[in-house]
């Protein structure tokens, strides 16, 4: 979703404007290598947060497990009533 908000900026980062004041006229050229090129640094720097994010989070699994341990526990009940007989 959030990248959604991101298309606006790469259709500006691929558009070059040139302004003649003398004759009233703007120029407005577009270039899809430029956007081509934006898409894919983009996509490229999200894979790099994720894998990131992977990478934190098997750490943390393992300083987890690391912290925590195995653990034993041994229950051993019986029960005695004092109106049973033995």
């Amino acid at each position: 979703m959030r990248i959604l908000f991101a298309l606006p900026l790469l259709g500006l980062a691929a558009c070059n404007v040139q302004n003649d004041e003398g004759n009233d006229q703007v120029r407005l050229q577009y270039n899809q290598q430029r956007v081509e090129d934006a898409a894919s640094d983009a996509a490229d720097a999200a894979k790099d947060v994720a894998k990131g994010i992977g990478n934190v989070a098997e750490s943390t699994g393992a300083a987890i497990k690391d912290e925590v341990g195995d653990i034993d526990v041994d229950v051993d009940v019986t029960r005695n009533r004092a109106d049973e007989k033995k």
